[in-house]
């Protein structure tokens, strides 16, 4: 058996795609030669100029390879679930998500947001990063940054920039565990699917979905579908600034999620316990929060 895993070509995407490689030839003992895997080169990764909202949003991340599995050039692709798009083709289906890594995001350039001098330049292209560091600075100036890791890195350290934020699951998986100063989540809630890579194969290639599902994590899954479900009950798309989290507790599932504005002025957090995990209970808290939104914010979300 050959197994063609598709992959963006960047350090962190690589690092990712030899991470589920690794787990498949574990999961059937499998030779190493059973899996290779395939860099893809996506749209995403040629524009570094502009914001992905900008540009066409997640599917920039996405299309290339969803072209290569529906041409049967790639047998799965391998994906940060944050950056995969709420509503995705029917033709493709997510077979598993490997366990997630640590879902804050860490602070590059300074030792905490309040230690950030008066006015600082924050290097982001995420609008729930800018509009999140606004509301709790708004002095902050949000300057646009993009590239992977080393790239966004390396301007800081060029002065393009003040500071940055990154996800400390990227930095980890990268070997930088200590690069940065992690900011808890109930300072700086992540992105929805923030630490999950997730694995996708042809919707109706039933063999390869059973061998890429031995290598999913159940806990990973019902958070990363709960908060996915939540987006989609919201509307929210690249350009919609919104944080949530879902954690496996004693007493079910919590899910926290908050929405904001562009300039962090407006903000509506909302949380629930004891849940089960299912569309019907996110679009019940996506309501919740649009119900207390002010009539600007909801409108940034069609409603």
């Amino acid at each position: 058996m050959l197994l063609r895993l598709g992959t963006r070509g960047s350090p962190l995407a690589l690092v990712q795609a030899n991470m589920v490689r690794d787990a498949l030839l574990a999961a059937h003992g499998w030779a190493p030669e059973s899996v290779e895997i395939v860099p893809i080169r996506t749209t995403g990764d040629r524009v570094q100029d502009r914001p992905l909202a900008e540009i066409g949003g997640k599917a920039l991340w996405t299309k290339e390879l969803d072209r290569a599995l529906l041409d049967g050039d790639i047998d799965l692709a391998v994906h940060s679930m944050k950056d995969v798009e709420t509503i995705r083709p029917e033709t493709i289906a997510v077979a598993a998500m490997l366990p997630r890594a640590d879902v804050r995001d860490r602070l590059i350039g300074a030792e905490s947001i309040a230690a950030l001098p008066h006015g600082a330049r924050i290097g982001t292209s995420s609008p729930r990063r800018a509009a999140q560091l606004r509301r709790v600075r708004p002095d902050l100036a949000i300057v646009a940054l993009r590239g992977n890791v080393d790239t966004r890195r390396a301007k800081v350290a060029a002065g393009e920039a003040d500071a940055t934020l990154l996800a400390a699951a990227g930095l980890d998986r990268l070997g930088y565990g200590d690069v940065g100063v992690a900011i808890g989540v109930d300072q700086l809630l992540p992105a929805p699917s923030q630490g999950a890579v997730g694995i996708e194969v042809r919707a109706d290639d039933s063999m390869t979905r059973i061998h890429v599902a031995a290598i999913g994590d159940a806990v990973t899954e019902r958070c990363v579908w709960a908060e996915r479900a939540l987006l989609a009950a919201l509307n929210a798309d690249c350009h919609s600034p919104v944080a949530a989290l879902a954690t496996i507790e004693t007493d079910g599932l919590r899910l926290r999620a908050e929405i904001l504005n562009e300039d962090g002025s407006e903000h509506v957090a909302v949380e629930r316990r004891n849940l089960e995990g299912n569309p019907h209970e996110a679009a019940e808290l996506a309501q919740a929060l649009l119900s207390s939104a002010p009539p600007h914010l909801r409108r940034l979300f069609g409603h």
